[in-house]
């Protein structure tokens, strides 16, 4: 006997509903958003590691009052990972939804998180939603189809700092969608973020961001990333937490972004120069 099952979400952040993420607006990124969403559009978010994607969908989760389904993609990820499949349970075979079924079938956002590392096929699963069908055809339920409902809105987000020729979006997958571009807040912006999120001090904060500031400025091929907000937020938790602003830094900042020797101490040099002398 085979049945059908689908799961209502949680969201990605295991916040309740009428806890709103903390997100402060750089440009005019929430009101693109918000248009596009009661556009019926799909929408792509490009941008450095750590500058605030996740979180800008997890804000307007909330804001909009749906749920968020949200999928970290990977080279294993499939289409029916996003669609859904049959399972054993109990005995029985049972349909289970996908979160791209599920945010189609019953509302809300689904956020395919660095979409160009999931497989090929992932990407063409998503393409009858992106555009003016709003629709998903489940061949393994008889050709099932399920028109999303007015509140659904597909995201996904990339990199593009590492975009490559076998790692990028198709130009008929990006040109279905309506493009919000996200880069490192303003210094006055990113100090109230890292004080806020990682309960440290204003003074902390804004020495952690002129660190991150300095950071961002070097040229240094052996840096395949910069200083983000999230380091620099990991940085600022460590602190609140009793660990010198130093020694946060190196652990936070420092450590994850580089193993060669050389750019270690370089670092540590700019870490001594920004919170320590200055």
């Amino acid at each position: 006997m085979t049945t059908h099952q689908d799961e209502r979400p949680v969201t990605s952040n295991g916040r309740a509903p009428d806890q709103h993420p903390f997100y402060l607006e750089v440009a005019n990124e929430v009101a693109v958003f918000d248009a596009a969403f009661r556009g019926g559009l799909p929408v792509m978010l490009k941008g450095p590691t750590g500058c605030g994607k996740t979180r800008l969908v997890e804000h307007m989760s909330v804001r909009l009052g749906v749920p968020l389904y949200t999928v970290s993609c990977h080279e294993d990820v499939t289409a029916a990972d996003l669609m859904g499949r049959y399972v054993l349970r109990g005995g029985e075979t049972v349909w289970v939804d996908g979160p791209l079924t599920l945010a189609a079938r019953n509302g809300g956002i689904c956020y395919l998180d660095e979409i160009v590392e999931a497989r090929a096929d992932s990407t063409v699963a998503i393409h009858s939603l992106a555009d003016h069908r709003r629709e998903l055809s489940l061949e393994r339920l008889g050709d099932e189809r399920i028109v999303a409902k007015a509140d659904f809105c597909l995201v996904v987000s990339y990199n593009p700092g590492y975009q490559s020729v076998l790692k990028d979006l198709k130009v008929s997958t990006r040109q279905r969608m309506v493009a919000i571009e996200l880069g490192f807040p303003p210094p006055d912006v990113e100090e109230r973020v890292v004080a806020h999120e990682a309960g440290c001090s204003p003074e902390e904060a804004a020495a952690l961001v002129r660190l991150g500031q300095a950071i961002r400025r070097l040229e240094d091929d052996s840096l395949r990333e910069v200083a983000s907000p999230r380091a620099l937020v990991a940085a600022g938790v460590l602190t609140a937490k009793g660990l010198p602003l130093r020694d946060a830094a190196i652990a936070a900042i420092v450590g994850p972004l580089t193993d060669d020797r050389a750019t270690t101490v370089g670092l540590t040099t700019m870490v001594d120069a920004y919170l320590v002398a200055g």
